[in-house]
């Protein structure tokens, strides 16, 4: 079995909470640990230790994946909250992520990311966000609806000269959810841009141009739900499968 690291999720203490009040939790969403759980892979989640320990267990598995969440904190990339302060993110989570994907880009381990993992991607190669989308760029488009969620979609715009073109040759009109508000304004370094947000071009998907192509990428949108979209949108398992080849 391939051993996939998936970098946990956290929700922190909260008394009123009935259920370990008092605890910080590390998680995995139900839907992306179903995804991840197909023939030959096994997801392991990767708690939050002290980094000796942390090293320890990383050095054991084949791959990462870095799941969605809460923002990414302005601090991370060298920017104070906009809107006093209305989008501190997680500097706690970003930290923990970071150490993990240092690793695994410094030992060559296959990477994907997913929403919030494909924005710390690109942080972690020295690029920077939006903040908020509709706030710092007022001709977008609307990127996340608490009320639709999974069932917001969009088309994108797949490059022709990147890996997504083969995976997905067949779609003409490929169609995406959109469950985000903040998204990538400066790109990082050595990243090349795989596909784009047909009516706002912002950015969808990328791949690190390091290695070889595929083997540290990254996607905007969750193909963890795209199974019970309402709307035709893009098959969900090729991505995953090439991730799953490399590992």
């Amino acid at each position: 079995m391939k051993k996939i690291g998936v970098a946990s999720a956290f929700m922190y203490p909260e008394p009123e909470r009935l259920v370990f009040g008092k605890k910080t939790l590390c998680y995995l969403e139900k839907d992306m640990g179903r995804y991840l759980s197909q023939a030959g892979a096994m997801p392991i989640l990767i708690p939050d230790l002290e980094d000796k320990e942390l090293n320890q267990f990383i050095s054991e598995l084949d791959g990462f994946v870095f799941q969605g969440g809460t923002d990414i904190a302005p601090k991370t990339y060298g920017e104070e909250p906009i809107e006093d302060g209305k989008w501190k993110g997680d500097p706690v989570r970003d930290a923990y992520e970071l150490k993990i994907m240092n690793y695994a880009i410094d030992n060559n381990k296959p990477v994907f990311g997913i929403c919030r993992g494909f924005q710390l991607m690109n942080v972690h190669f020295g690029g920077t966000l939006y903040q908020d989308i509709n706030t710092q760029l007022a001709e977008s488009i609307v990127h996340r609806d608490a009320e639709l969620y999974d069932q917001l979609n969009h088309e994108i715009k797949i490059i022709s000269s990147g890996i997504l073109a083969e995976l997905y040759a067949d779609e003409k009109f490929p169609i995406v959810n959109s469950v985000h508000h903040q998204g990538v304004k400066d790109l990082g370094n050595n990243l090349d841009i795989l596909a784009e947000s047909m009516d706002d071009q912002i950015i969808e998907a990328f791949a690190w141009n390091k290695c070889e192509l595929g083997k540290v990428m990254g996607v905007q949108w969750h193909p963890e739900f795209l199974y019970n979209s309402k709307e035709r949108v893009i098959e969900a398992n090729s991505i995953y499968h090439l991730f799953l080849d490399f590992c």
